[in-house]
């Protein structure tokens, strides 16, 4: 490596840009990518593998800033390095449609592996990066050849470190010994409201250790000989992560260095040009000098790096053909090439052998059917796997010592688990899923929605999804979830009603690679619906009329999930009234939404203004499909702790009330 220039003069380009496009901004973070540049320069410039000029190479080393409000140090990075980040992009940081938002944002900016910001979150979403490639190496590689065999690096602050979610995260990572996930632990003792020391006392190091984690203590993270020696140390362990404890000021350089007033706000023209002097950086904003420049220009070792990688894969699609197409196969995202006409056949196949089942026994049996040949499809559950019914016949699990398998316990982490997911169908070659209790969707939602955000294939199983579940009571039975979630932009809930719904869930959930799907399962068993080919095409579009009258409708009733059931058995009493009422199924809300105004109009016709929606959760959405003068049976309370038909009755969920608000509506 020919350099004409100093780690510290590499590192104040860091600082210097850090500085000036906050400043330019009027808005940002200054203060941590200041601490950490050298940090940075060391790990960037001799340890990490990467390829400015193709950031997808599939055997990249991943790098994720978890503490990512201080997002100018991997713009600063990313534009050193020689990625497709000009500077005319650092100089709009943070303005409209800029490839510089404030926090890094997946699918912005080339080169940035995840959004991160809300703090955790990163150090989870690389913990699945970790996981992944070892799951991958353990699958692909041979004795001959390793084409999986990567790192995976994480900056993290006193923030993350505070967050519940690192806990969980990381103490899995620990029992899992992911040894090539290496975090840097920024520790400048400085968050937003000052010195930490008044809520903040943790011995982390010693915590780590707890987690099974090697830790390296007390390394001066503006030394790079001391950072150079730690990175090396913890390369060469493999059976554990590693945490770095850097030491480091924040806002390096600046005259208010080490306090939070560097950690928001810009420095302002004084405080950039006192920092000027301090780092002894005599040039105007936003210009880096040719020979800096120079040393840190990683495309050509990066084309190196991937051509020797290209070599070895070709050497080992050579000698294992079928090995190097599955594995280019799934690091493209493409699906198996006869996994829609397996679908395809196993929704026709349930729809004629159907029959009463719980939705949650029938979503395991489209894992037992579908999981076999779709490799890629790796499952979990936050110790409810029985409960969830996530676990296939013939999935081996992941366990310490034993970094292969098709399953993951997650423990009880169900925050951690959904990051995890995030990372693990970041990093490519896998298509997570995992379960919890729709109610427990609570403590991980942050992560749903960062899942959401991205437009990343993140499987989320929620069994237990009404008050169907009963004598568990209120704290278990789910309420006002079904309606938050469909608040979610990016996420499709499917709640479906039978066995041939739940096939056509998870259908929908395996073939879309641009965001989320939730599936909102029944513990209690419900009826199997009869249906043309019509109908169970149309399934598939959200919602549609499952079963009406000769003629057009009087009244309309609309069900989902288990109150399909109740749904149907008004509308039959109802046509055996001689009310003309039609049914329809809408097991998936956002499709439907998505489909073209003819087809909503012929299942909800405009001039049908006696409707009722039912649905044993929150009522104001329904509002949406059935009109200020329509009615919603629904519950917009918590439930009781008896048997599910009980509570049902008591709380008003039932054919009878649907039907008597149709008469109502009617007159």
């Amino acid at each position: 490596m020919s350099e004409t220039t100093t780690a510290r003069q590499r590192a104040n380009a860091i600082r210097a840009l850090a500085m000036d496009a906050v400043q330019a901004a009027n808005s940002g973070h200054p203060g941590m990518p200041m601490g950490m540049a050298d940090m940075a320069e060391v790990l960037w410039r001799e340890f990490f593998s990467h390829n400015p000029n193709n950031p997808a190479w599939a055997d990249r080393d991943r790098f994720v800033l978890s503490n990512g409000h201080g997002s100018m140090l991997i713009y600063a990075l990313l534009h050193l390095t020689g990625y497709d980040l000009p500077m005319d992009e650092l100089r709009n940081f943070r303005q409209l449609h800029s490839k510089t938002p404030g926090h890094p944002e997946y699918g912005e900016t080339p080169g940035v592996e995840t959004t991160t910001g809300p703090l955790g979150q990163g150090m989870a979403a690389a913990v699945g990066m970790a996981l992944a490639e070892r799951l991958l190496a353990s699958e692909f590689n041979t004795e001959e050849h390793s084409v999986v065999d990567h790192y995976t690096y994480t900056f993290t602050g006193d923030g993350c470190m505070m967050e519940g979610i690192s806990h969980e995260a990381c103490s899995l990572a620990g029992t899992l010994g992911l040894g090539k996930l290496i975090a840097l632990y920024d520790d400048n003792d400085i968050s937003i409201d000052g010195e930490v020391s008044g809520w903040f006392l943790d011995d982390t190091p010693a915590r780590f250790e707890a987690y099974g984690w090697q830790v390296i203590r007390n390394v001066d993270g503006h030394d790079p000989v001391e950072v150079r020696m730690a990175l090396e140390t913890a390369r060469e362990t493999a059976d554990k992560p590693t945490l770095i404890c850097c030491k480091t000021t924040i806002g390096f350089g600046a005259d208010n260095a080490g306090t939070a007033a560097t950690h928001g706000a810009p420095l302002g023209a004084e405080g950039i040009t006192a920092a000027r002097k301090t780092l002894g950086w005599d040039y105007p904003p936003f210009e880096i000098p040719d020979a800096i420049q120079t040393d840190w220009d990683a495309r050509a070792a990066g084309a190196e790096a991937e051509g020797a990688w290209n070599t070895q894969f070709e050497a080992y699609a050579a000698a294992h053909p079928d090995k190097a197409a599955e594995f280019t196969r799934r690091i493209a995202g493409e699906r198996p090439a006869d996994l829609v006409e397996q679908l395809n056949n196993l929704v026709e196949k349930t729809q004629a052998e159907g029959k009463p089942n719980a939705t949650r026994k029938a979503s395991q049996a489209v894992l037992n059917a579908i999981a076999p040949g779709m490799p890629e499809l790796l499952g979990g559950s936050a110790d409810l796997t029985g409960s969830n019914g996530t676990l296939w016949k013939g999935a081996e699990a992941v366990a310490p010592g034993r970094l292969e398998g098709r399953y993951i316990n997650y423990g009880v982490r169900e925050f951690a688990m959904t990051a995890i997911g995030n990372g693990l169908a970041l990093h490519g070659g896998l298509v997570p899923y995992s379960g919890t209790f729709l109610t427990f969707s609570d403590y991980a939602r942050n992560a749903v929605r960062l899942a959401a955000l991205m437009g990343v294939q993140n499987i989320l199983v929620y069994t237990h999804d009404s008050i169907g579940l009963g004598e568990d009571g209120p704290t278990h039975q789910p309420i006002e979830h079904c309606a938050s979630l469909r608040l979610m932009p990016g996420l499709n809930l499917w709640r479906p009603a039978d066995d041939v719904e739940t096939a056509v869930a998870w259908e929908s959930a395996l073939l879309r690679t641009d965001g989320p799907t939730a599936l909102a399962l029944t513990r209690q068993t419900v009826k199997h619906h009869a249906r043309s080919a019509e109908q169970l095409a149309n399934t598939r579009k959200g919602g549609y009329v499952l079963a009406g009258c000769d003629g057009e409708p009087q009244a309309i009733i609309i069900g989902t999930g288990s109150e399909l059931d109740q749904a149907t058995d008004a509308a039959e009493a109802l046509n055996a009234a001689g009310i003309a009422t039609r049914v329809v199924s809408m097991p998936c809300e956002e499709i439907f939404a998505a489909q073209p105004r003819e087809y909503q109009d012929s299942v909800l016709p405009p001039a049908v203004a006696a409707r009722v929606a039912i649905e044993a959760g929150a009522t104001a959405g329904w509002y949406r499909w059935v009109g200020q003068g329509g009615r919603v049976i629904g519950i917009d309370r918590y439930g009781y702790s008896a048997p599910a038909p009980a509570v049902y009755e008591a709380l008003g969920i039932t054919a009878e009330a649907a039907e008597a608000a149709v008469r109502e509506l009617l007159g």
